[in-house]
């Protein structure tokens, strides 16, 4: 599956100007069958700023998105803040596919820091979603970090693990190691898209990167602003050794033993 990886910094709450920064780099790369963007990439990252640049599914500037994608026969993961129908918003990614249909919005489940959780609305589902005839599994930022969703989304038929980020120092080395073991944890292909530039006295790191089902790198991004194409090979059958799926055992209690001079209080 042909890839482009955008990662590109947001001009902080101008959507416009980021929907049209989307579009310029799909109309750059339309070889691309997938365009992954960054966590909020739409509407930048500031959670302060958050509620006033929430969107509805319906509004623009994610209509004139969803143009582009069709226009261009693309795909598109694409992270903005969404407004819910009860008023509440959510740090999420919108999921289109190359007819610009949005087929699914996800929503961050593991928000990170005071700032997120006190913000946002965390997400109480983990997605697999179709887009050009793929099955993806999608994460944002902290997600990655913990093993358990990106095991859930293996284990429910993803291809791919796709992972959208606006990571920032000092994790940009927490991010890397967890990326890679989650290729590595569920022997599937894992595109992790991260943001560069500075906002809200955060400096972002980039990094971006396309990890093979063993965690080895196969394209790999510096920290400036740029965008790469990466054949990313799907479909690959884990070894038989190392089919981590196929052999985990969900059958294991865990046993706590105490030695018995601590129960008994002995010296």
């Amino acid at each position: 599956m042909r890839v482009l990886l955008a990662q590109l910094a947001p001009a902080p709450g101008d959507l416009d100007a980021n929907a049209a920064a989307v579009a310029a780099a799909i109309a750059a790369h339309p070889d691309a069958e997938l365009a992954v963007f960054p966590e909020l990439f739409l509407t930048g990252y500031d959670p302060a700023r958050a509620g006033e640049l929430a969107l509805g599914v319906d509004e623009s500037p994610l209509q004139a998105v969803r143009a582009v994608a069709r226009r261009h026969g693309t795909a598109l993961l694409l992270g903005f803040v969404e407004r819910l129908s009860d008023g509440r918003i959510a740090n999420a990614v919108a999921c289109m596919d190359t007819d610009g249909t949005l087929v699914a919005t996800y929503r961050k489940t593991h928000l990170f820091g005071g700032e997120e959780r006190e913000v946002f609305a965390a997400g109480e589902e983990l997605l697999v979603v179709e887009l050009a005839g793929r099955r993806l599994g999608v994460l944002n930022c902290y997600d990655v970090e913990f093993p358990e969703p990106a095991r859930a989304l293996a284990r429910a038929g993803s291809e791919l693990l796709v992972t959208v980020a606006a990571n920032m120092e000092p994790y940009g080395p927490d991010h890397a190691l967890a990326a890679q073991a989650r290729a590595l944890d569920n022997r599937l292909p894992h595109v992790y898209v991260n943001r560069v530039g500075e906002e809200a006295g955060l400096t972002f790191v980039g990094g971006s990167f396309v990890a093979g089902p063993d965690g080895q790198p196969l394209a790999a991004l510096d920290a400036g602003s740029q965008t790469q194409v990466a054949d990313v090979p799907l479909g690959a059958a884990a070894g038989d050794d190392v089919d981590y799926l196929a052999h985990l055992r969900d059958d294991l209690v865990v046993k706590a033993v105490s030695s018995p001079s601590v129960q008994g209080g002995n010296r």
